[in-house]
């Protein structure tokens, strides 16, 4: 079983490598798609193509596309939007978490849909970032991509799911 995480920045060319038997399913949420049964496109497009282009492309929003991956790939629950992972797998809060101020927020879902990642927002909102104060993400899935370059930047991170499915992930410095 693959644990490649299934998230808006995995490559298109990475989930099929990994999950080959998405590749139905992938084509059967969006007949765009079905152009990479093309091979030549299979080894340029989709190892450079993420999963937010993609649902772009096949009009969708990209946290469904996500959402629906996972299903058809046994990471989640069929109609359960996130579930929180298992208890023993998420991280225990930190205290700086509930000391600290939110000097910004930023809703990671509404920027993907508008096709701009939380990337750039995340990191101009955190070098503005004063001792004690921290960037808060919410999104509808565990930011992986993004949590790993922000802690290569320096950045102290936490991410943890809420009840309602979505996670809120802390930037602080």
């Amino acid at each position: 079983m693959s644990h490649l995480a299934i998230c808006p920045d995995t490559k298109v060319g990475a989930l099929l490598e990994a999950y080959p038997a998405l590749e139905p399913a992938l084509i059967a949420i969006a007949p765009a798609f079905e152009k990479l049964r093309n091979p030549m496109l299979r080894r340029t497009v989709a190892k450079v193509a993420t999963l937010s282009q993609a649902a772009k492309i096949g009009g969708l929003p990209v946290n469904e596309l996500v959402r629906r991956l996972r299903e058809a790939a046994g990471q989640v629950e069929p109609g359960v939007p996130q579930p929180a992972p298992q208890a023993e797998s998420v991280e225990a809060e930190p205290a700086w978490v509930a000391t600290v101020m939110v000097a910004h927020e930023i809703d990671g879902d509404s920027m993907l849909e508008a096709g701009v990642h939380p990337i750039g927002a995340v990191r101009t909102q955190a070098a503005r970032l004063g001792p004690g104060e921290a960037v808060r993400l919410a999104t509808s899935f565990r930011p992986e991509p993004l949590i790993e370059a922000m802690r290569q930047a320096g950045l102290t991170v936490h991410s943890q799911p809420t009840p309602a499915g979505r996670w809120v992930t802390w930037f602080a410095k």
